[in-house]
Parts: structure tokens; sequence; C-alpha cells
């Protein structure tokens, strides 16, 4: 498997990197208009769900998702502040590590850490 994968509940494919490597290869695949999600804290996949037009209910738990694969959750137990964005939001500049991206137009979400821990007992 190439990235970690995930359905939501509707049944949308939601991709996440495994590594810094592995986010590199996930951002070549997102297209323009698919949703990304990425910690507000560095240590965290990048997350993509394989859908245009994505409900709420899928947003929130891609974004889920990416709260319980972060350095984030892993290190705090607690609430973690995700970001979310359009493919066509993400840059790379030359001076930027193997893994990271620079991102404009973000949206935060505040993922609870009741969320976080009923998502895991699924």
């Amino acid at each position: 498997m190439k990235f970690r994968e995930f359905k939501t509940s509707s049944g949308k494919l939601v991709l996440a990197g495994k590594d810094e490597r592995n986010n590199e290869e996930l951002i070549t695949q997102i297209e323009s208009e698919e949703i990304v999600f990425h910690t507000a804290k560095p240590g965290s996949p990048f997350v993509n769900i394989k859908y245009k037009n994505p409900s709420s209910e899928d947003i929130k738990e891609a974004a889920i998702f990416c709260a319980v694969k972060s350095q984030d959750w892993r290190d705090n137990k607690s609430d973690v502040k995700v970001n979310l964005f359009k493919g066509k939001d993400i840059y790379k500049t030359k001076e930027m590590k193997i893994g990271t991206f620079g991102v404009k137009n973000k949206k935060d979400i505040l993922i609870k850490k009741h969320e976080i821990e009923k998502f895991l007992k699924c």
C-alpha cells in the first residue's frame, strides 16, 4: 500500500502520507479542487479526500483522521487544530525541505479530544 488509506462513512477514499518522502509523493497526485488537510503544528501527514465535493461529514472525518495520525495528538492527547485547503493552494519553494509545503487560503478546524477518542474506538 503506497499511502495510508481510510474510507469515510459515506465511502469516500481518504489518503494520507506515511513520512516526509511519502507526503511529497501524495502532494503530486492531488488535483487542484480536492481537499487537503495538515495539522497546524508540524508533524502530521498530508491527508487528501479523493473526491471533489465531499460532504461536511466527509470533511470532518478526514480531519479527525489527520489529527489521529499527528505528533500533536501523540504527544499531547488533547484537541488538535487541523488546516483545510485545496490542492491549488499548495506551493513549494526551492528552500523547503522534503515533505514541507506552503499553503495559502487555509481554514482551521478544531478537532476535539473526545472526537479523536471516539474515532479510535471504531
